[in-house]
């Protein structure tokens, strides 16, 4: 199997449905991409993954770099073989982690050199190391190294991260393109690997059009957009996306970095957005906080504590199937990890519904509708 990556329909608000063929299967887009950062996704098993309908996971260069090495996962077959899964992966390039790592990084036009979070060894990631690792890993799809800023930041700062993000962009590319056809294919699985450029400007838009002109000057085979979703106003994350995805070839995946909470996914996907992650319904259900139809559930609050009805109501999940909120809200009151691993199966199968639900309604031409009722049922809060 190849890669490949079709638009079937499109909605009135910009929104398009289609099927992106990768050599480890195909999945439906727009789609959401569950995190698994150190090739696990918290509290789920591959078994519950394929359960739940994910076709593609999201895992992280800097972390497996660190622990346990690409070098031992390549010896070991590839990521998919290591860690037992036969669907899509991609994986990001570390940027993000970095630039979180403010007190124990220094970036410079070579790179960034930092001080590992484990022991304090100290490395050096630039655009062609970030390409090798991933090229040992072997996931289907690979993220360049790129420069995430903090928002709000001053116009000069933004100004150089977008000329640097284009630099190593470039580094990234050619350093791929050469690695690839000297091997014929990605290292790690011996299969064909995307690779794709990272869009980023903070918010001044005539920034994010300079960076994804440079972009495209490269021919990656998808774009994303990074740097967004970071503290600034979800009005300025979709502008912001919105001037990127207008110069963003149709015929290409276009992947929108680190979203976003359920009622924002819909306005995503308006503005042309075919892949996104986010860490959010994981997180969120270790801290006992549960996604639903009817908004937010704050299941330790005392109103659950005799409540024998499912977490959700209109949720086919296996957890809404069987279990009540007064015993999960008990099973985290205990501590027992069952109740993480519950909470975090039923949220992942949420957001999975809510992108089954979005394909649908592009397909009927009314995701305007769908997105309106979203916002109507998280406006008032947690329960």
């Amino acid at each position: 199997m190849r890669f490949s990556f079709e638009v079937f329909d499109t909605d009135p608000t910009g929104a398009r449905r289609g099927k992106l063929t990768t050599p480890h299967g195909a999945f439906e887009t727009p789609t959401f991409m569950p995190v698994g950062t150190a090739a696990t996704v918290k509290g789920l098993t591959q078994d519950a993954l394929e359960q739940l309908g994910a076709g593609i996971i999201l895992a992280n260069t800097y972390h497996l770099y660190l622990r346990p090495g690409h070098e031992l996962i390549r010896k070991l077959g590839g990521l998919h073989k290591f860690m037992a899964w036969n669907r899509a992966i991609l994986t990001d390039s570390g940027g993000f982690q970095v630039f979180s790592l403010s007190e124990l990084r220094k970036i410079t036009d070579e790179g960034v050199r930092f001080r590992s979070h484990l022991d304090g060894s100290e490395h050096l990631l630039t655009p062609e190391k970030a390409a090798e690792i991933q090229l040992a890993l072997g996931p289907d799809i690979a993220m360049v190294l790129d420069e995430c800023i903090e928002t709000p930041a001053p116009r000069k700062i933004a100004e150089a991260a977008v000329a640097r993000t284009g630099l190593w962009a470039k580094r990234a590319r050619e350093y791929f393109l050469l690695e690839t056809e000297r091997n014929g294919a990605a290292t790690g699985s011996g299969l064909e690997q995307w690779q794709f450029g990272i869009v980023q400007g903070a918010t001044f838009a005539d920034l994010r059009r300079t960076s994804a002109r440079q972009l495209l000057e490269l021919d990656f085979q998808g774009y994303a957009v990074g740097g967004l979703a970071v503290g600034e106003p979800h009005a300025t994350t979709c502008e912001m996306t919105g001037v990127a995805t207008e110069l963003l070839p149709r015929e290409r995946p276009r992947y929108l970095m680190g979203v976003g909470r359920p009622e924002q996914i819909a306005d995503y996907v308006a503005l042309g957005i075919d892949m996104m992650d986010c860490v959010l319904p994981t997180r969120a259900a270790r801290h006992a906080c549960i996604y639903t139809s009817e908004g937010r559930v704050l299941i330790k609050n005392a109103r659950y504590a005799a409540d024998q009805g499912p977490l959700d109501p209109v949720c086919a999940c296996v957890v809404c199937k069987r279990y009540t909120r007064a015993y999960l809200r008990h099973l985290f009151h205990a501590g027992e990890i069952t109740a993480a691993i519950l909470a975090t199966h039923h949220n992942v199968h949420f957001y999975l519904d809510i992108m089954r639900q979005i394909r649908e309604a592009i397909g009927f031409g009314n995701l305007a509708k769908f997105s309106s009722a979203m916002h109507a049922r998280y406006s008032e809060g947690p329960a």
